[in-house]
């Protein structure tokens, strides 16, 4: 069972019931991605390796929000942009034609970039523009079978630890570490101390970084290099 949720920033996420938990932060749903996904890990990424391609994966494509701002990013318009993104539960069309974030951008043509996106074909890699390709993978993220050393940045937006403690395994993460190459970055929401635990088990230094409203503190892992 899935409500939808007006948030602080007057943009959407949906609640599921059975696990009482949302898809994004009641604060600010919009400005929860674009600072954690966007600005601590696309434009980092970027800035950092002055990169003219970038391979990302998505660890729960959900309602589609970090997907619609990778595509529209103005900062990065013109770097060629491949986008894997994992979801094993689909939402429905009738709620997805609910959501607002198109509202809530800045960008001519967000709304068509929206239904792009949630329209695009699964398990098959469809080009959306010059620069943006989705792959968009109908996969439990427990089982996902990724291509090794080809990512070069993870967002790591599964639910909470607490409400879906497989997903956040260390046996799940090896499997998305093995994935990276050696610049890889992953950045997510959850600051667990057992997910930080594992990422220094597995060859990778984070560092709590400041969260968006409502979240104090969010994590950035790179990998250490040998």
């Amino acid at each position: 069972m899935l409500q939808l949720i007006k948030t602080s920033d007057g943009s959407h996420t949906i609640k599921h019931l059975e696990l009482n938990e949302t898809y994004h932060s009641t604060h600010g749903a919009v400005q929860e991605s674009n600072h954690i996904y966007i600005e601590q890990g696309l434009h980092y990424f970027i800035d950092r390796f002055k990169a003219k391609s970038i391979n990302i994966l998505e660890i729960g494509f959900g309602t589609g929000l970090n997907a619609l701002l990778t595509m529209l990013d103005e900062r990065t318009r013109g770097i060629k942009k491949t986008y894997h993104t994992a979801e094993a539960f689909p939402l429905p069309d009738g709620m997805i034609k609910q959501l607002n974030y198109p509202e809530h951008l800045p960008y001519e043509g967000a709304a068509q970039g929206f239904m792009q996106l949630h329209e695009a074909t699964w398990n098959k890699e469809v080009t959306l523009s010059n620069d943006f390709t989705i792959h968009k993978i109908h996969a439990d993220v427990c089982s996902l079978k990724l291509e090794e050393d080809f990512y070069d940045l993870v967002y790591f937006d599964a639910f909470a630890p607490r409400v879906q403690p497989e997903v956040w395994a260390k046996s799940v993460l090896t499997n998305v570490i093995r994935g990276m190459n050696n610049k890889g970055v992953i950045v997510t929401y959850s600051a667990s101390g057992q997910f930080k635990r594992d990422l220094k088990d597995l060859n990778m230094q984070f560092e709590e970084v400041p969260g968006p409203p409502g979240k104090r503190v969010m994590v950035r892992a790179c990998r250490l290099r040998k």
